[in-house]
């Protein structure tokens, strides 16, 4: 798949891999004690954008809560061991599944040994049902799976970080993934023959959930694998638990020069009213589902706590608190992960139904 145009060198922030030092091996033994520990337990810069919605006037504009229940498009057709009562769920808790995050390497880079070998860090999102829960085993392909392309290679860590990404793929079956975004390319050019983009090497996979305070969306994370950060996790700013503000640009306008996409999304009417006259909107489920949406993506060095605020309805109402909802993913997860076969790179790909030999292993080291 080759990769849209947009210039990841925008801005001013360098990020450093740091001085190079030993990680554990990832291996079925690692992933396991952390199971059983939890048991034991139990980007381009976007200037224009403040954390308050403002509209052309500079004045407060109080957006409306969200709908809770996520698009059937988003959500539908997933396998699911039980189900919790729809009266149960969280509001706040527009979607919920699995994540990944990968990394490609520039042109001739197999292996990144810095960050700035990366071309492009990924996030792929896919969703599992509003109130489903994980059996074991791989998650049987759904056709709704996301690949959203981050083009400045780290994460947002704090509100100072603002960074615009997009989604390259939306509806995208496991074939689809295999072929076109997993694997390599070879191509050929006028001036330096035969040239090769390497293929996708994963650094992590969780869950996630979308939720809405009411005035903003927040994607907020738990990651599953690896057991231990790495050297490359952490110089990509990937955590054990962390959360962005996110917010849909609204396409009528354009955006900054080394941002703009060959193509907008084709929203439909309803997505289109959504927005108004606001440049942004906080994020739904249902955004993610069609290529070239652009989606803000603001740190927030809190972590996850402000993503899964309580609403108080839900409160009144004695429903599970997002923060347990989440909790319960993860832990669903981390069993499911458990059975899975080889080690993490292998759990990770058998996941999306590929065969890990063909690919990279899992990188925690540069």
């Amino acid at each position: 798949m080759a990769d849209k145009k947009v210039d990841p060198e925008t801005s001013q922030d360098q990020v450093s891999a740091g001085d190079k030092h030993k990680t554990e091996v990832e291996n079925p033994d690692a992933k396991r004690t952390k199971v059983e520990e939890k048991e034991e337990a139990l980007s381009d810069t976007i200037n224009d954008h403040g954390k308050e919605k403002k509209d052309d006037t500079g004045q407060d504009v109080k957006e409306e809560p969200a709908d809770s229940k996520p698009d059937t498009k988003s959500a539908n057709g997933n396998g699911t061991a039980a189900e919790k009562k729809d009266d149960e769920v969280p509001s706040s808790i527009l979607e919920k599944g699995i994540i990944y995050f990968f990394i490609r390497g520039r042109v001739e880079v197999e292996k990144p040994e810095e960050v700035n070998d990366i071309a492009r860090s990924f996030i792929i999102l896919r969703p599992i049902a509003h109130d489903a829960k994980l059996s074991e085993g791989p998650l049987r392909d759904a056709g709704n799976t996301r690949i959203l392309v981050v083009p400045k290679k780290v994460l947002p860590s704090s509100g100072r970080d603002r960074f615009l990404s997009f989604v390259e793929k939306s509806g995208a079956s496991y074939d689809e993934i295999k072929g076109q975004f997993l694997a390599g390319e070879e191509y050929e050019t006028k001036t330096k023959g035969t040239r090769h983009t390497p293929a996708a090497t994963p650094i992590g996979e969780g869950v996630y959930a979308i939720t809405t305070t009411g005035r903003e969306s927040h994607l907020a994370y738990m990651l599953t694998i690896p057991q231990k950060l790495g050297e490359v996790q952490n110089a990509l700013k990937v955590k054990e638990q962390g959360s962005f503000i996110i917010s849909t640009k609204n396409p009528k306008y354009p955006g900054p020069a080394s941002a703009q996409l060959p193509k907008g999304p084709e929203y439909p009417k309803k997505i289109l009213e959504e927005f108004r006259d606001l440049r942004w909107i906080p994020t739904q489920p249902d955004h993610f589902d069609y290529d070239n949406s652009q989606i803000l993506l603001i740190g927030e060095s809190s972590g996850i706590e402000k993503a899964l605020t309580p609403q108080e309805e839900d409160e009144k109402a004695n429903k599970e608190k997002p923060l347990e909802a989440m909790e319960e993913l993860e832990e669903e997860d981390l069993k499911r992960m458990k059975h899975m076969p080889g080690d993490s790179s292998a759990s990770i790909y058998a996941d999306l139904k590929a065969h890990a030999e063909d690919y990279p292993k899992l990188q925690t080291t540069f």
